[in-house]
């Protein structure tokens, strides 16, 4: 049942994109999409390696076109790759993309004579697809305590831990709530379609600066809208984005990232690779989204968390269920994956409190968990029509106002968590070193949780409280 949501997914993504075609990958599986007919590869000598070899293959092909095969450009400067166009993006549909497909295999050999990756797809970086949110939000009534409460403690100028949440921006009305009173950043750009209702995904980012300043009073939140369309962008931009997010207030404490890609490989992502680098040689700590698939397969930039070289500069969060006992039905899991913390029907919020905003879902809920969970997951409840999923043309999606407050499910909630629970730690320790004080927090304060048969690492703020789990409730 998990491709259907992600199909739609796409459609909503490439309504936002609507300049970019996109196709789903590999062969129309759910498991990430990519620019059509390009390839991404480092500028200089590996961009000339791979034109060649691609043009040498497409002449032996007579059914693809040599003369599509041409740098694309411009390549980005820190980022340091470029891409180039290996056939038309019109041809073909969304699952067909067989000129990406034969340039990757003809580089295959050259790859493995010189002992490093030359090329890629081009990923598509999404909070959206198979990454968070893991359902749409549901309104709460602004009277009701926010989950986690917010903690007890001041904020001072002087020793505030930093956070720059990289994201979908900030509602316009965000200072309406006195819990966002430290945060700062980007606005989110559209906020509303042309007939006034909440468009998908917006108030993401709202959202994640409400947790980390519910856990974690002594921080300075900062917003940056850089996933502004449906949350979603190409790994091409993606990298030179991550250097403009940090250039703009300097490298931050913490680093909290609710979004990625898998890529079916496990040495991370080309558009990532120079600001991962230079990550590395800073002290912040990435803080980063394990994905909502239900998968083992490595989800980027999180699964650097298992690289050598990125383990101590980065930390991958899944989401538990909302009674934190057990893993949620859409988090990924794996090795990779190195804390877990409460993802399911969190509250936070989703605007300001200027005035009542509508929202129309966009997906169905599902008869049973599209994972084969049992209990009663985001997946279920509460029940609700969605326009992307209805096949009737006659059937009404269902309509909802939010006024404030909102409840929503997602390793991209998960991870907020973490990164306020490191951040009260450097408060409380007078740790400066935010990657320090991960391994202290994690040997202090980690209990335990099943995920998938395994023990795992969990991170419960004290100030969060569980909601019970049941069995799926009956359908009339």
């Amino acid at each position: 049942m998990a491709p259907q949501r992600f199909h739609e997914q796409f459609e909503q993504i490439q309504r936002s994109m609507p300049d970019v075609p996109l196709a789903m990958g590999p062969d129309d599986s759910a498991e990430f999409i990519y620019e059509k007919g390009y390839v991404l590869v480092r500028d200089g000598e590996d961009a000339a390696l791979v034109e060649d070899t691609v043009r040498a293959h497409f002449t032996a092909e007579p059914e693809l076109v040599q003369d599509h095969v041409r740098r694309a450009g411009p390549r980005t400067n820190r980022s340091g790759i470029t891409r180039i166009q290996v056939g038309d993006p019109g041809e073909g549909d969304r699952g067909a993309d067989r000129p990406v497909a034969h340039a990757l295999r003809a580089l295959r050999e050259v790859e493995g004579r010189a002992g490093r990756r030359l090329v890629s797809r081009n990923h598509l970086v999404s909070i959206a697809v198979n990454s968070c949110p893991g359902d749409e939000p549901v309104p709460v009534d602004r009277s009701e305590t926010l989950n986690p409460a917010p903690a007890e403690g001041s904020w001072d100028t002087d020793s505030a831990v930093g956070v720059l949440v990289v994201d979908t921006g900030l509602m316009n009305d965000f200072r309406s709530s006195a819990l966002l009173a430290h945060t700062d950043g980007d606005l989110q750009i559209q906020e509303c379609d042309g007939d006034g209702v909440l468009q998908q995904y917006v108030g993401h980012g709202t959202f994640i600066a409400g947790l980390v300043a519910a856990v974690a009073p002594n921080t300075s939140i900062t917003v940056r809208n850089t996933l502004n369309d449906a949350g979603a962008i190409l790994e091409s931009e993606f990298g030179e984005k991550l250097f403009e997010a940090v250039d703009e207030g300097g490298w931050p404490d913490i680093l909290s990232l609710s979004a990625g890609t898998s890529n079916g490989r496990t040495d991370g992502l080309l558009g990532v690779e120079a600001f991962m680098r230079e990550l590395r040689e800073q002290r912040t700590l990435l803080v980063a989204a394990a994905g909502n698939n239900g998968s083992a397969t490595p989800f980027w930039p999180a699964a650097y968390a298992d690289l050598p070289d990125y383990q101590d500069a980065v930390l991958s969060v899944g989401a538990l269920r909302a009674d934190g006992e057990f893993g949620a039905c859409f988090s990924n899991h794996g090795a990779w994956v190195k804390a877990y913390a409460p993802g399911e029907r969190l509250t936070s919020v989703l605007t300001g409190f200027d005035r009542p905003v509508p929202y129309v879902y966009q997906h169905s809920t599902y008869d049973a968990c599209r994972y084969g969970f049992g209990y009663s997951c985001s997946c279920q409840s509460p029940r609700h029509t969605g326009v992307l999923s209805e096949q009737d043309p006659g059937a009404k999606p269902d309509q909802v106002m939010f006024d404030g407050h909102a409840y929503w499910s997602g390793t991209s909630f998960a991870t907020p968590l973490v990164a306020g629970m490191i951040s009260a730690h450097m408060s409380a320790q007078a740790e400066n070193d935010p990657r320090v004080a991960r391994y202290k927090m994690l040997a202090a304060a980690a209990g335990y949780a099943e995920v998938r048969g395994a023990q795992v690492p969990a991170l419960r703020p004290a100030t969060w409280r569980p909601v019970p789990v049941g069995p799926p409730a009956a359908r009339s």
